[in-house]
């Protein structure tokens, strides 16, 4: 089986843009100043577990419940739209004040990085690209997740406290939007034709 650098490049590319980690920073500090401790190999390793799973067996798996890939899309965008009201109206409805590492898995694993759209997106690249090119690609992305997870402390540190708390309010309506458009385009999809 031949490798395409041009065809890695380009995977990496789309899924970089849909797992979008640089716009989850505010998130991630967010998270970390509610006392959420974040550990960044297992986040990433739980993440690239998820994908990689959902990649081979993504459609199938789903079956098995009884769930279609819409409904799983708009089961994320409620913990999304829910995340993004965190943000943007400074209230708090995800727990926190739980320390252990676990309370970083659901949001950040699920479904911020490995969430319904990286998850669609992986499923629709097998069409063009070979498994080995996407998975090379996803591997390369999860270092990138790695990194970032690593050091948001000293972005904190850069930005500044105001900085963080309009970086919160940016990307709260971003995600939001996120959300919205992740449940208008899928809900179609639940209606009987």
């Amino acid at each position: 089986m031949t490798i395409n650098i041009v065809n890695i490049f380009s995977v990496f590319m789309v899924l970089f843009a849909v797992i979008d980690i640089i716009g989850s920073i505010p998130i991630i500090i967010d998270m970390k100043n509610k006392g959420n401790q974040i550990n960044a190999f297992k986040v990433t390793l739980i993440s690239f577990l998820i994908l990689t799973l959902f990649l081979f067996v993504g459609e199938a798996l789903l079956g098995i419940f009884g769930v279609d890939i819409a409904s799983f899309a708009i089961a994320g965008s409620f913990i999304l739209f829910f995340l993004a009201l965190e943000m943007v109206l400074n209230i708090e409805i995800f727990k926190s004040g739980d320390s252990s590492e676990n309370s970083s898995i659901v949001p950040l694993a699920f479904p911020i990085i490995a969430g319904a759209g990286s998850i669609t997106t992986l499923l629709s690249l097998r069409a063009v690209y070979t498994e080995l090119e996407i998975m090379i690609a996803l591997f390369l992305n999860m270092v990138v997740v790695f990194v970032v997870l690593k050091v948001t402390k000293y972005i904190e540190k850069i930005i500044g406290k105001s900085g963080i708390a309009i970086l919160r309010k940016i990307f709260g309506i971003i995600l939001l939007a996120i959300a919205i458009k992740l449940f208008s385009k899928n809900f179609p999809n639940l209606m009987p034709q």
